[in-house]
């Protein structure tokens, strides 16, 4: 399954910091098999658009395997009403009736803050429900991420706490070594590790 991430362009001077609280628009399409190459040229001038608007902060795309047709998309914004502007925008409004033509069923769109759209629902064969990861798979999987980390990082950080007993105490070390953690799991290891394991994680036991 292949993936891209984009990024807004530096000139627009609307990129938001990242923050825990940001929000995930995330947009699944099945696209037609024989309307493919024009979906891709939709979705990269869509990503082009979007990353114009305010607290925009990157795109996701996973793409479908071989043979595959379910695109995945997530735009992630500063705020929840940063992703509505978006989500409600004329912009976007004349680019979803563009993508009518391409789509083997209506898009499915949801709205979701901080690691919402790490286990989102994967669309399933027409007439069906959306299939979603059972939640034991997501602890397992959340856990095994979590876990190692509180072991590595305190680990990391005792020379630090060392050099500067101050940051050590107790109260603002534990701030400290928090935020790291979050960190990590949102922004750097859940997005791809999550499509790493995507196969499995649907998979029907």
């Amino acid at each position: 399954m292949n993936r891209t991430e984009a990024k807004p362009p530096a000139s627009t001077g609307q990129q938001a910091d990242a923050s825990p609280e940001s929000v995930s628009f995330v947009v699944q399409h099945r696209v037609r098999a024989d309307a493919q190459a024009a979906y891709e040229t939709w979705l990269a001038e869509t990503m082009r658009v979007a990353g114009s608007f305010a607290g925009h902060q990157g795109v996701h795309v996973v793409r479908p395997a071989a043979g595959g047709t379910s695109y995945t998309i997530v735009v992630r914004f500063a705020t929840y009403e940063e992703a509505t502007r978006w989500h409600q925008s004329a912009e976007r409004a004349r680019l979803v009736e563009a993508l009518h033509p391409y789509l083997e069923s209506g898009e499915q769109v949801s709205i979701g803050a901080g690691i919402d759209y790490w286990f989102q629902p994967r669309p399933a064969a027409p007439g069906e429900p959306p299939m979603k990861p059972p939640a034991w798979k997501q602890w397992l999987i959340t856990t095994s991420v979590i876990w190692p980390l509180t072991m590595v990082v305190p680990w990391l950080f005792k020379p630090v706490f060392k050099a500067a007993p101050v940051l050590g105490m107790y109260g603002v070390a534990h701030v400290i070594i928090a935020s790291v953690i979050v960190a990590l799991v949102v922004w750097v290891i859940m997005p791809r590790y999550t499509q790493l394991v995507h196969g499995w994680l649907f998979r029907k036991d």
